[in-house]
């Protein structure tokens, strides 16, 4: 894509966070659109609406091969998920001495894929334990809701009297389930679905998670174990020593002995010794 077409696309596509639901006017000219928010299924064609008035000569760019311009606004051939954003319509004089803008929100619509969900086999009682559920292609995003062997998890546990005994916290649009301590109560098959309002909700595989009890016998029999090996450890150090075992070892080592003489005084004519070692 060219420098140009990169910068008329810039202009066309700008992702706000706002939307503009009236007219906006600037200098003499006027452009407003009828359809602020346009919902469309992928791969279909459809039109965002930009009419203006007040302008002597308007110009408007090109915008690939896959929208066509009009004085009534700009038609898409045929969109895409990636097409959804917040779309700005500018109109402006050849002198660019007015212009105009207005900006239309445009959703393509995808149904939700099949959520994958992360449950852990077992969690522990009184622990926390997060479970997550996500699907990435619905458009618009989508809310996900919890489901234990088979029954819909409310907002608020309490309000249910089969889930009144746990303690979560349910996220819908992240699809996170916090239980924050596990409960005996919280053993069970869940299940996430997704939907975003168009197609068919998805649900997820079920996974089951087993609430249970900390496991104070193997801790218990791990530190017996941890001290029986560390008492065998200090035994044998003292059987060796009581033995004499480790003076022994220390006695094999002999030391040697240097015995060193100065030289006597001797004829000149004698063998003259100058030093002796005995080892």
């Amino acid at each position: 894509m060219g420098t140009k077409a990169q910068a008329e696309k810039k202009l066309l596509r700008l992702f706000v966070l706002e939307i503009l639901l009236c007219s906006l006017a600037l200098g003499s000219g006027t452009v407003h659109t009828s359809e602020p928010e346009v919902r469309i299924p992928e791969n279909n064609a459809v039109k965002l609406s930009c009419t203006y008035s007040g302008f002597s000569s308007p110009r408007t760019p090109s915008y690939e091969n896959r929208v066509t311009f009009s004085p009534s606004g700009i038609t898409f051939k045929s969109v895409t998920r990636e097409d959804t954003g917040t779309y700005t319509c500018m109109v402006s004089e050849d002198g660019g001495n007015s212009y105009g803008e207005v900006k239309v929100k445009l959703i393509v619509l995808v149904p939700p894929s099949k959520p994958t969900v992360s449950i852990p086999s077992s969690a522990t009682i009184g622990n926390r334990a997060v479970l997550t559920c996500s699907e990435p292609d619905g458009s618009p995003p989508s809310t996900y809701t919890w489901y234990r062997d088979g029954i819909e998890m409310p907002a608020n546990p309490k309000t249910s009297r089969a889930f009144s005994n746990s303690s979560y916290n349910l996220n819908p649009t992240t699809g996170e389930l916090v239980f924050d301590p596990v409960s005996a109560s919280d053993t069970g098959e869940y299940s996430c679905q997704a939907e975003n309002g168009y197609g068919t909700a998805v649900k997820s595989n079920a996974v089951r998670m087993e609430a249970v009890e900390l496991n104070v016998g193997a801790i218990v029999a791990a530190v017996l174990v941890t001290l029986i090996l560390l008492g065998i450890l200090i035994f044998g150090i003292w059987f060796a020593y009581s033995r004499g075992y480790l003076d022994r070892a220390k006695k094999g080592t002999s030391s040697k002995k240097v015995i060193y003489s100065q030289p006597s005084a001797r004829s000149e004519g004698e063998f003259k010794q100058t030093s002796s070692f005995l080892v």
